[in-house]
């Protein structure tokens, strides 16, 4: 007779499983905070030299600049201005990159978008209120986006043209084509902008904070917080969304997975499109309430370096959309102290900072990791 003996299991200590996940959550953690710190710190120290090669203490520039940008109620107001502008950009460069494709149409796309909303305000009737004429005007700043960033997509999913290639040639297609748009056809005489809008402009944020008086703050930043949630939801919490990140890690695999990749690749440029196509009510909606031919300039290629410090998630793309704004109008309110060109040079500091700092912080965590 066989006799069958149980075998005893000794259960895992119930402790052992969370401290490793705890400590992987931290690492994640890190990887994604330690980079932009390292970036800030370089940046800081290179801001350092060049304030005293022009023969200026850094501590009073560095005050200066804060004193000029979170430091009153006009700098801080100018700084959401231009962080609202460059989160919609931002946004769009990251989708893009999620999904495996380098946008740098965000240019083109962004005054697309401005252009389609005044022509829309032009032929709405005068005196609607911002709740009915908001949703017509964001359709038509997303579909005139969506379009232009469409195109290449389209091209990218039926012949394989290069997405680089496609967006930075239409940006000159369709700037001169909106410039001769507004220069020959819709221009008030003796300037380079369209007529006013009449009805459902949005009100500054100084109409409710009276600080702000003279900025171009204006209601559309609660767009662009809207954009960063409902981006974020899609790209973590869908189904397309899922399909998109896939693609961009391995398309083949997302392929093999039942992925339609020559899809993803469209819907992803078009979404691309939109958002940025949405950026231009900033201007056209929220600022000086009609088209104004090179509004955008800067603003689109400025979006890329927001979405790579960012690392193409929509929070991180909304807080270096607030470090690259506070940047760039801190380089105003030190111009007295120093060229504001070096504004620039410390922008392209930080981008350089953290592509070289992501991968050494992610060795130096794993290998004490491993330890």
């Amino acid at each position: 007779m066989t006799t069958t003996h149980a075998t005893e299991i000794t259960p895992a200590p119930p402790s052992a499983a969370p401290p490793a996940d705890r400590r992987s959550g931290r690492a994640r953690i890190q990887e994604a905070i330690l980079p932009a710190l390292v970036a800030l710190l370089v940046a800081a120290l290179v801001g350092d030299i060049l304030i005293l090669s022009f023969g200026q203490n850094p501590g009073a520039v560095y005050r200066l600049l804060i004193e000029g940008t979170w430091g009153n109620a006009y700098g801080f107001g100018q700084v959401l201005y231009k962080a609202t502008t460059l989160t919609f950009t931002g946004l769009a460069v990251a989708v893009g990159l999620r999904a495996g494709l380098f946008n740098i149409g965000a240019e083109s796309q962004l005054a697309a978008g401005g252009f389609c909303a005044a022509m829309v305000g032009l032929l709405l009737p005068a005196g609607l209120p911002a709740l009915v004429t908001l949703p017509i005007y964001i359709v038509a700043a997303a579909l005139g986006g969506g379009i232009v960033g469409g195109i290449p997509g389209a091209l990218k999913a039926k012949f394989g043209a290069h997405e680089v290639i496609t967006t930075i040639m239409l940006n000159f297609v369709v700037l001169a084509l909106l410039n001769y748009l507004v220069s020959a056809h819709l221009k008030v005489p003796d300037t380079l902008h369209t007529a006013p809008i009449d009805g459902g402009a949005l009100p500054r944020l100084s109409a409710y904070i009276p600080g702000f008086h003279g900025s171009a703050a204006s209601m559309v930043i609660v767009l662009a917080i809207i954009a960063v949630i409902a981006t974020w939801w899609y790209l973590f919490r869908t189904r397309r969304g899922f399909e998109l990140r896939a693609t961009g890690l391995q398309p083949l695999a997302a392929e093999y997975g039942g992925v339609n990749v020559g899809n993803v690749w469209w819907r992803a440029l078009a979404l691309s499109g939109a958002l940025a196509g949405i950026g231009g009510l900033n201007f056209v909606l929220g600022y000086k309430y009609y088209y104004e031919d090179a509004f955008a300039s800067g603003a689109g290629f400025l979006g890329i370096a927001v979405a790579i410090v960012g690392r193409n998630n929509p929070i991180g793309v909304a807080l270096a959309s607030l470090a690259f704004a506070t940047i760039s109008q801190g380089g105003l309110a030190v111009n007295a102290m120093v060229p504001k060109q070096m504004v620039d040079v410390l922008e392209a500091v930080v981008i350089i900072a953290v592509a070289a700092s992501v991968p050494e912080v992610r060795r130096l965590l794993r290998g004490k990791g491993a330890r």
